[in-house]
């Protein structure tokens, strides 16, 4: 009897442990990650558009916390997704732009964000673009892609494989390119035209916009594209479906993981060029199709936050919701976005955008929001998207290994809007280097040329020969370079830069 009866506490024991397991698994917090596509500081109503509304990002922002100087770690998209992923800024990889056509440049050995969160017993899942990458050496698009978002950290992935106005205009999900049919294989090449598809530079007759001559490479749904492919037509994408392709993919994954805590890596495409926004939206603004396009977005945001409010997972979901840099405004494609800017400011107040040094490349919309857990308001703590990853591992309660995330720091405290110490300093990337310590920027002198095609974005990069400091307090737009009147800071700055990216690399 008496072990009859040890056995049945025992049980009883071990069942309540399990439960209160298990409530503490649910009770970790659904992480949903909107990662908007070349969205500046100035292009939503909230931080002071008037050209164009996002009322769905205005309602995040009111219930939760906007920050006015967060910042992508890189002004241009590879190095950002990079640095996020991986809590490591990407010079230390030698990460940049990517051909469409790049093996992986994220080690799948190492811990990732999306990883860690795995280990937490999160599911996961990147829908969107990507742009880091597929597979060991140039990808064959017709076999199984590996490896790729899966072999990261990713338990579902349904990309656009780089950027959408790249080739292979193809998604892809978990290892395959989606409708393939096999007679009628993808082939990739960004050294030379293959195939018979027209081109833009041959057929600009063909074209729903003019291209720079950059983006003149085959034609795909009436634009023509950086590089060449032959092949996948039945996989061929139709821009103009972008928004209800990913978001419907968006929402089902998170219906299909709602009694369990999950984190969605949801990457827009929006608002990158070629700018082809859902019939429903073209005309939303007077700005043309940029600014449609933010409209676009501002509904997809609508969408997912709508689903989270149906399946009752809100008070249970931490939303963090930036772009992965500044923004552009002609890039490549004659869609009038340049004159039909107006009076708008896509970077607010600041100077360049995206590809610049200047704090218009970097300092980006930054929303978070958790009902309950966030403290709602206004925020100006300095933070990066490179401190997410830590950040995240200690809202998650998960270790983060030795090795991984060395540019990382816990921030979660900002994040939940209960202080404001933010970080101190802060490296940029652009063509060149950059250095924040508090209010001061540093921008090293550039050391090797940019790319050719930089010079026709028109936009200010911040590429000198000589140095520069500003003081971001007095000067928020970078008009007065302080380097020569103030040596010695500069050079102290110069100084704890060189240090930094030193020490980065031996943690």
């Amino acid at each position: 009897m008496r072990r009859r009866y040890t056995l049945m506490m025992l049980c009883c024991l071990l069942a309540i442990a399990n439960a209160s397991a298990q409530t503490k698994t649910i009770a970790k917090p659904n992480i949903v990650f909107i990662y908007v596509d070349d969205l500046g500081y100035g292009d939503l109503s909230c931080y002071g558009a008037t050209s164009v509304k996002t009322p769905n990002t205005d309602r995040l922002a009111a219930g939760g916390l906007r920050f006015t100087d967060g910042h992508c770690s890189a002004s241009t998209c590879t190095p950002s997704r990079f640095a996020i992923l991986t809590g490591s800024y990407a010079f230390r990889n030698k990460a940049a732009i990517l051909p469409g056509d790049a093996p992986l440049i994220i080690n799948p050995g190492q811990q990732t964000m999306p990883g860690m969160l795995q280990q937490a017993g999160y599911t996961t899942a990147a829908i969107g673009k990507w742009h880091l990458g597929l597979g060991a050496g140039h990808p064959n698009w017709n076999d199984s892609i590996s490896p790729g978002p899966r072999e990261i950290g990713f338990n579902y992935s349904f990309i656009i494989p780089a950027t959408p106005d790249r080739v292979p205009t193809v998604f892809v999900e978990d290892h395959h390119v989606v409708k393939l049919d096999l007679n009628d294989p993808v082939s990739v090449s960004y050294d030379h035209p293959i195939g018979n598809d027209p081109i833009g530079l041959q057929h600009p007759e063909m074209l729903k916009m003019q291209a720079d001559s950059q983006h003149s490479g085959t034609i795909v749904n009436g634009v023509s594209r950086i590089g060449y492919m032959s092949g996948g037509h039945s996989a061929y994408w139709k821009d103009e479906d972008f928004s209800e392709v990913l978001t419907a993919k968006a929402l089902h994954f998170i219906e299909a993981n709602r009694s369990q805590p999950f984190f969605l890596y949801f990457a827009l495409p929006n608002v990158h060029v070629p700018r082809m926004s859902n019939a429903k939206f073209v005309g939303a603004t007077q700005m043309g199709p940029r600014g449609d396009d933010i409209a676009e977005m501002d509904w997809i945001t609508g969408q997912v936050m709508d689903q989270l409010r149906k399946l009752n997972l809100i008070n249970n979901t931490l939303v963090i919701f930036t772009s992965d840099n500044g923004p552009v405004i002609d890039d490549g494609y004659a869609d009038n976005a340049e004159s039909k800017l107006g009076k708008h400011q896509a970077a607010g107040i600041y100077k360049g955008g995206k590809y610049s040094a200047y704090e218009g490349g970097t300092r980006v919309p930054l929303i978070v929001s958790w009902p309950g857990k966030v403290k709602p308001g206004v925020n100006d703590a300095l933070i990066s998207q490179v401190d997410f990853f830590r950040s995240l591992s200690a809202l998650a309660a998960v270790p983060v290994i030795n090795s991984a995330a060395p540019d990382s720091r816990d921030l979660s405290p900002v994040l939940l809007g209960n202080t404001r110490q933010g970080r101190t300093e802060m490296i940029e990337e652009a063509f060149t280097m950059c250095y924040r310590q508090g209010n001061w920027k540093y921008i090293a002198p550039v050391t090797q040329a940019p790319p050719s095609w930089l010079a026709n974005k028109k936009v200010p990069t911040g590429l000198q020969a000589d140095p520069q400091l500003y003081n971001l307090k007095t000067d928020p737009a970078e008009q007065h370079n302080l380097a020569a009147s103030m040596p010695a800071k500069t050079k102290a700055l110069a100084d704890a830069l060189r240090l930094e990216m030193a020490a980065g690399s031996r943690k």
